[in-house]
């Protein structure tokens, strides 16, 4: 199994995401209709993220600024082999939190 199949198994198992085809190319990740992140093959991951958690995970060389971007709030990953997927997956987790911790508030207040 590829880096980016593992991504996608573990993923695709959190409730409400769903992976449809990046526009260039790869996987991306949905929470609803935010995008969580995309994965490129077996080889790279980008996130978007807030920019003070961005600086954050780069200042602790937990991904790198975005490759193509590098002042945008995106960061990348590179992967080399199943710990750097299982880092991936950790970021994407990280997200996913926030993304539901988010719609959750959204909906307390419209009860």
């Amino acid at each position: 199994m590829g880096l980016g199949e593992l991504i996608q198994d573990a993923v695709t198992s959190w409730p409400g995401v769903e992976a449809i085809p990046h526009r260039f190319g790869g996987t991306e990740y949905l929470y609803g209709r935010k995008e969580m992140g995309h994965v490129h093959g077996d080889r790279l991951a980008d996130l978007p993220l807030p920019r003070k958690l961005r600086d954050e995970l780069v200042a602790a060389g937990r991904a790198q600024p975005h490759h193509v971007l590098p002042q945008s709030g995106w960061v990348s990953c590179w992967m080399d082999g199943p710990e750097d997927a299982a880092r991936v997956i950790e970021l994407f987790r990280m997200q996913y939190d926030r993304y539901a911790a988010a719609a959750a508030a959204r909906s307390a207040v419209r009860e």
